[in-house]
């Protein structure tokens, strides 16, 4: 009898709510997998269960409560990775990466067997008539104008706006040549050319690996939009470095500074967890949120940090943590830049997954080398973050209010413990400021947005270019990977297409 006490509280577990309270037809499935020009690295949808009664279910229903699918509603298999993530509240993330597929789509939402909303979801654009939608790899690039409707994507963003006020008139005859004489050689950067949705560039400076960086996203993207065609630099360093107030130059980097005047991209870290999901990345957006630990009242309710030893507020943090162990949980995880002194600092400890920080309940945001890549990962959790002051900043940052999004920290570092002791005593406000920072990177920093981000800044900047985009003799073109995918849209469709573009 204790024996089969045990299965059904396991079962109990495993499929806590009931499969006869889910509605097949209230069940509620969106996002822009089941639009078909929403052309993304990785497709994903959002699926949340209601119950007959029109209401949302809000308990864990288990990883296999829904199951996703897709084929060719004409040739059958579809080569594909899918995943359906459990968000642990009655809500799921599916989400797919295609392989060299380029042709009808029907998508598939089930729960046990059945379909729910409207599934089977069958991609078409009805004012072209046709079906076809495309895998990362295929190159097979939509209208501007037609792509960004289809992912929703805003006219342009807050910082793009900040960021591009000093350049109205972007000289072409004139700016590769001043780039290259105010940054080089003690900076690497990269000059590219997009002309004719191809890719071109030349690099400057002793270390140019991180170039990848930046050929990934774009490659991606003109296999997915036409681009116009245009010029610019890429800072391919994590400091940003334009320093000139009188006569800034545009040179692109993936962070920015208060005392600089770089134009901002998202940083290499997102974009590449975007490109490479379902891929050679395991952490991005939607991975965290599935796993985000405890509940609430379930994780240990201390000042959480892990990291290198980058600067040096982070040993302070670590040192007041062998101090106060009882409100901070800090550790060095590896000694590059400091000496090693395990006498103040604490020993160093192993890295451990990303997803095991959110065992704590408050999440310190300690600057690196400069801005900590990992503030979005952070947000996206179900996890309190308290931010350091900081000079530096990412392209969402200024989106962000302390006291609403996030708990600020002096510089120094030295309200650490005032401000956790803070969070202990305020549980219901230090809730709300989670919830709030939670749903706005939910919101905000999904893979669409990040590619949306591109796009808006490279189309402005190429409005804002006079003279003629060059491909110099000196550069190189960036070679799309080879595909079996064909680009299948009929004459018509691309007869329609170019009329959308004038």
């Amino acid at each position: 009898m204790q024996y089969l006490f045990y299965i059904a509280f396991l079962l109990y577990l495993l499929y806590p709510v009931q499969s006869s309270e889910i509605s097949h037809t209230n069940t509620q499935v969106w996002g822009p997998a089941l639009t078909n020009n929403a052309n993304l690295p990785v497709r994903y949808l959002f699926i949340h269960a209601y119950d007959k009664k029109n209401k949302a279910i809000k308990k864990d229903l288990g990883d296999n409560a829904f199951k996703l699918t897709v084929h060719d509603q004409d040739a059958g298999r579809v080569r594909a990775w899918v995943q359906v993530l459990n968000l642990h509240n009655g809500s799921y993330i599916g989400r797919f990466r295609m392989y060299d597929h380029g042709g009808q789509l029907v998508v598939n939402v089930k729960h046990e067997g059945k379909h729910v909303a409207s599934s089977p979801y069958s991609l078409k654009e009805p004012c072209y008539n046709t079906t076809e939608v495309y895998g990362d790899e295929c190159n097979c690039p939509l209208p501007m104008k037609q792509w960004t409707k289809a992912l929703q994507c805003p006219p342009t963003y807050r910082q793009i706006e900040e960021d591009l006020k000093p350049h109205k008139v972007i000289e072409l005859s004139t700016f590769a040549k001043r780039i290259v004489e105010r940054f080089t050689p003690h900076h690497s950067v990269c000059h590219y050319a997009v002309v004719n949705n191809q890719v071109y560039r030349q690099c400057h400076g002793s270390i140019t690996d991180f170039k990848m960086f930046m050929d990934a996203p774009l490659l991606s993207l003109t296999r997915k939009v036409k681009l116009p065609d245009f010029e610019f630099f890429i800072n391919l360093g994590d400091w940003p470095l334009e320093k000139s107030h009188d006569d800034p130059l545009p040179i692109i980097s993936w962070c920015g500074s208060d005392g600089t005047h770089d134009i901002i991209l998202p940083t290499y870290d997102i974009t590449n967890s975007v490109l490479e999901m379902l891929g050679r990345v395991s952490l991005d957006m939607f991975s965290v949120q599935a796993n985000t630990g405890p509940r609430w009242g379930k994780k240990i309710a201390k000042g959480f940090f892990r990291g290198r030893d980058s600067r040096q507020e982070r040993l302070d943090l670590a040192s007041m943590s062998v101090k106060n162990p009882d409100l901070i949980d800090a550790a060095i995880t590896n000694y590059f830049f400091f000496k090693k002194d395990e006498t103040k600092y604490g020993k160093s400890v192993k890295p451990i997954s990303f997803f095991d920080f959110f065992k704590h309940k408050y999440q310190l945001n300690i600057d690196g080398t400069v801005a900590a890549y990992r503030f979005p990962y952070l947000l996206v959790g179900d996890a309190l973050v308290f931010k350091q002051e900081s000079e530096y900043y990412e392209h969402f940052y200024k989106d962000l209010e302390p006291w609403k999004h996030y708990v600020p920290l002096k510089h120094d570092l030295s309200d650490v413990m005032e401000q956790v002791k803070w969070a202990r005593k305020n549980e219901k406000k230090a809730r709300e400021i989670q919830r709030a920072a939670t749903e706005y990177a939910r919101t905000n920093l999904k893979p669409a947005d990040i590619f949306c981000y591109h796009t808006a800044l490279f189309r402005e900047f190429a409005a804002r270019q006079n003279g003629t985009v060059k491909i110099l003799n000196t550069m190189e073109k960036v070679e799309q990977p080879e595909t079996s995918c064909k680009c299948k849209r009929s004459k018509k469709t691309k007869k329609n297409e170019r009329k959308e573009e004038l």
